[in-house]
């Protein structure tokens, strides 16, 4: 048994938008949706959810007015950088245990992602992350603060960097978040735009969802 109690008003939130943006070939946290891009509409989804916002990218977001933070493992090393960063800017915030990250490309997530994460913690060093469809979503997950030292010697050690490896390690509860009905079809909450054609579809969402 454990005494440990989740202090739900203390979560701060990290949007990861450091990621290479390939295959949509531009910068997707710059990327319009509705007439407004994809970090702002992450941000103003994450923003009643948590007790302060930052963003971890490789430079300054245009016009972002909340905290920037860079990956500290340099060489580009994929999202989980990004959640090291965010676990180690969560250490430095007092009384925090866990910081929630959350992607860029992913407009439509749940206005209750984190209520249901932390709803899943239950001991300081444990981790949840977001399933939808049988499919995980690690990148929506809410992470121990203290497990940033670990994090970082895993990242510059393990040649693969594959997330499953990590979580294998730790002490993992996945939540399954159910389908968002709307008046066409059931819409993944963790749908992401990826592609251009990703952006049309996300459209097509944008005006089912109003």
């Amino acid at each position: 048994m454990t005494d440990f109690a989740l202090d739900r008003s203390n979560i701060p939130g990290v949007v990861l938008a450091g990621g290479r943006s390939s295959r949509m070939g531009r910068d997707k946290a710059s990327v319009q949706l509705g007439g407004r891009t994809l970090l702002e509409r992450v941000i103003e989804q994450l923003e009643p959810q948590v007790s302060i916002i930052a963003v971890n990218a490789d430079t300054t977001p245009e016009n972002c007015r909340h905290t920037f933070i860079p990956d500290i493992v340099p060489g580009k090393a994929g999202p989980m950088a990004g959640i090291h960063a965010a676990m180690a800017y969560g250490a430095t915030l007092g009384g925090v245990t866990h910081v929630v990250t959350v992607s860029v490309d992913s407009p439509f997530f749940p206005h209750d992602l984190v209520d249901w994460l932390a709803a899943a913690v239950d001991g300081p060093d444990k981790i949840a992350i977001a399933t939808s469809e049988g499919r995980s979503h690690p990148v929506f997950g809410l992470w121990p603060v203290n497990l940033a030292g670990d994090l970082e010697t895993w990242i510059t050690t393990d040649e693969k960097r594959r997330v499953r490896d990590f979580l294998l390690r730790h002490d993992v509860t996945e939540v399954a978040f159910p389908l968002r009905p709307t008046r066409a079809s059931l819409l993944d909450p963790f749908f992401n735009v990826n592609t251009p054609d990703d952006l049309v579809e996300a459209e097509r969402w944008l005006k089912v969802l109003a």
